[in-house]
């Protein structure tokens, strides 16, 4: 099998008109549904977004652990070139009919995934500000400016065109925000503390909201298919990003709501370990990048937790939260790399 081909086919739901009851049909009798091949679904950005994270994480061990920086910047080049091929295909596919931006964004599955975009924009962006000087505070608020017409768009069309309990799932916390706690971080890393705490308070707002609807799908309605049991992993995005952007709001601190939000962080990551047996009966596909943003971010936290405590032995538990998580995440690289190598 080529490997665009494989890189597709492990997204069913692609496929235009497709809905959430067709999407559990087709993933339960395993129809084996493509997309063209010239179409990069939308969900394959979660492979430079987990880089991006991936780099983020060893930023922190850099800065707080004494770690070398030549990680970091291979993460985030790979992230960046990975990103920058990725965006061109994908909007080249957005002027060809069956696919595309703006059927991606009306898609009650794939809309909040075309947030993508902006967020790893910012991520980029806030990573190489020292270089781009005087134009890093531009292109942060350019991107995102371009999260908030995003996310506005996604919510107009939510309000205007009610969607199928059953179509909610965790990614809806992207948009308005994970990607808002990002934003923060990206205001943060060109000295906008006044805007990057507004962003940060968006993001809040919006866990709080979603969090009710999302929780309240996954508990009454429809069990996730098997292949989409990835996505639960989103559910440590909120405030794991909301503690990332909170640190880089108070330069390290561990204050009560830094402490807060860790507690809700532990507790999630608690409940994903019950996840576990699900997760390892799913067959290794590039779904599997769903997880690497998640675990690169307990990765920074941890290591920022244990700098910002400070109790004795904290260097050997930032290094193991740094170990654990890059461990994690280069087992995927090195599984995808295997199985675009066997396509050949």
């Amino acid at each position: 099998m080529p490997v665009v081909e494989w890189l597709t086919s492990v997204f069913p739901w692609r496929e235009q008109g497709c809905t959430w009851r067709t999407f559990v049909s087709m993933t339960t009798t395993l129809a084996p549904v493509k997309a063209p091949s010239w179409a990069l679904p939308i969900s394959l950005f979660s492979i430079p977004l987990g880089l991006a994270g991936l780099g983020g994480a060893w930023t922190a061990a850099a800065q707080l652990l004494g770690a070398p920086g030549w990680p970091a910047s291979v993460a985030f080049g790979a992230a960046t070139l990975i990103f920058a091929v990725f965006t061109l295909t994908y909007l080249a596919g957005t002027f060809r009919p069956g696919a595309g931006f703006h059927l991606d964004l009306r898609h009650p599955l794939l809309g909040p995934l075309t947030a993508y975009l902006p967020v790893i924009a910012v991520l980029l962006i806030a990573h190489y500000a020292p270089v781009l000087g005087s134009a890093a505070p531009w292109l942060i608020w350019i991107a995102v400016l371009g999260l908030a017409v995003n996310a506005a768009a996604l919510f107009a069309h939510w309000l205007k065109h009610p969607l199928d309990q059953d179509a909610m799932h965790p990614g809806y916390f992207l948009p308005v925000t994970a990607g808002a706690f990002i934003a923060a971080i990206g205001f943060v890393s060109v000295n906008a503390h006044g805007a990057a705490v507004a962003v940060f308070g968006i993001g809040i707002f919006f866990w709080l909201l979603l969090g009710a609807v999302i929780t309240s799908r996954l508990f009454f309605g429809s069990e996730l298919p098997l292949p989409f049991k990835p996505v639960l992993s989103i559910l440590l995005s909120p405030p794991g990003t909301a503690s990332v952007a909170w640190f880089a709001i108070t330069r390290g601190a561990v204050d009560d709501l830094q402490t807060a939000l860790g507690g809700v962080t532990l507790f999630m990551l608690l409940v994903q370990l019950f996840f576990l047996r699900d997760y390892l009966r799913l067959p290794f596909s590039t779904q599997y990048w769903v997880f690497t943003f998640p675990i690169a971010v307990l990765g920074n936290i941890g290591i920022r937790y244990a700098a910002g405590l400070h109790f004795t032995g904290w260097q050997v538990a930032g290094w193991a939260a740094l170990t654990v998580s890059s461990a994690l995440i280069l087992a995927i690289v090195f599984a995808t790399l295997l199985r675009i190598r066997s396509t050949r």
